[in-house]
């Protein structure tokens, strides 16, 4: 166990007091032709409507997709980059955990019979 190990620790377990609120998913920003004969977006070059944003996640098993404002769009983003910094950060300490008790977990191994 080094001490080096327990300041990183320390450190990440702080930062995650720092994260904020976070969502999981993705945001897609969509430009879009309507197909009506036409309209600007028929023309050359075409003129796409939108931008539209969309929210996909997954709820019990099933990804579900739902068009969502500019603003919930800019609010999803960050919410979505504090969770993957929150993956990030877990999958850190686990390893750094690993580091600090895998000499503790092999001092308490039993000793064979007959040393």
């Amino acid at each position: 166990m080094t001490t080096q190990d327990e300041k990183r620790l320390r450190t990440l377990q702080a930062s995650l007091a720092d994260l904020g609120p976070f969502r999981r998913g993705t945001v897609l920003c969509r430009l879009v032709p309507c197909g009506k004969p036409g309209c600007r977006c028929q023309g050359e070059p075409p003129q796409l409507h939108g931008p539209y944003y969309d929210w996909t996640r997954k709820v019990k098993g099933k990804t579900v997709t739902v068009q969502v404002t500019p603003e919930q769009a800019r609010l999803l983003k960050q919410w979505i980059a504090n969770a993957r910094r929150l993956e990030q950060i877990v999958a850190e300490m686990q390893c750094v955990s690993d580091r600090i008790t895998e000499p503790l977990f092999q001092a308490a191994r039993p000793t064979p019979k007959g040393s």
